[in-house]
């Protein structure tokens, strides 16, 4: 379901994982791919790409790089290491957003989102 990008902090990824959430990371599987490479393994495994690198706005919007199913930017680390993974499964329990097509950014009091053709 989801691709921690190399930023994404363990603890969260283990969270999410204890929750019952499908994480691939690339700390684990591809450490140093390029944002390019990490578009590729999300758009082929069709996964959700977790980060805190905004580049992967400007790649899909400005540059027209193929779009992933979806990106997740988190421009707030919290106050803890597992901090975004509990964020993430608050959203995601309380369907607060929607993940196909879509690059998300949340902040520490908002959540934006903007929409792409697939």
């Amino acid at each position: 379901m989801f691709l921690a990008n190399e930023n994404f902090p363990r603890p969260s990824i283990f969270f999410l994982r204890d929750k019952g959430y499908s994480v691939k990371s690339i700390q684990e599987t591809n450490q140093g791919a390029s944002d390019e490479e990490v578009i590729g393994i999300a758009k082929k495994d069709n996964l959700i790409i977790l980060t805190f690198d905004r580049d992967y706005g400007e790649l899909i919007f400005r540059y027209a790089v193929e779009s992933p199913p979806s990106v997740i930017y988190f421009r707030y680390k919290g106050t803890d290491p597992q901090f975004v993974g509990k964020l993430l499964y608050d959203l995601l329990t309380d369907e607060k957003i929607e993940m196909d097509n879509a690059f998300t950014v949340v902040d520490q009091n908002s959540i934006r989102q903007r929409f792409y053709p697939k």
